[in-house]
This record gives C-alpha cells, structure tokens and sequence, in this order.
C-alpha cells in the first residue's frame, strides 16, 4: 500500500512539472506554481526540470519494490 502511495505522489509531481515546464517554455511571463521563487525563467525551468525527474525516479522506485512486494506476499 505505501508503494502505491508514493506511486500516485511520484506521478502527481510528473504531471504537475510536466505541465508548469511545457507551459513555461511556451509562455515566458506564466511563473505557474513557482511564481513565488526569486529566479528567472532558467531557474524555474530548472526547478520544473529537477522535480519531474524526481517524480520519474520516485514512481520507478515505488513500482519496481511493489513489484518485489507482490512476489513475495
């Protein structure tokens, strides 16, 4: 069950930086959820970048050890 959750919180931060950085490259002036950092629009396509692989790395993780779980239980 707690893989499934960080699963869902993996694929929720995939979604939510996949979209703020597609729409930053788009339109320069939309600052989306990071509007309240003090960067530019390098850095905040930075963070976008950062926080959507992490996602990526998280959901990979939780899939593959509820994978292990699932055999095993």
């Amino acid at each position: 069950m707690r893989f499934d959750i960080a699963q869902i919180l993996g694929m929720v931060l995939v979604v939510a930086s996949a979209q703020g950085l597609i729409r930053q490259l788009i339109d320069h002036e939309s600052t989306g959820l990071l509007g309240w950092l003090p960067v530019e629009f390098g850095g905040r396509v930075a963070v976008y970048a950062v926080v959507l692989v992490l996602g990526v790395l998280l959901t990979g993780w939780a899939h593959s050890r509820a994978k292990e779980a699932g055999r095993r239980g």
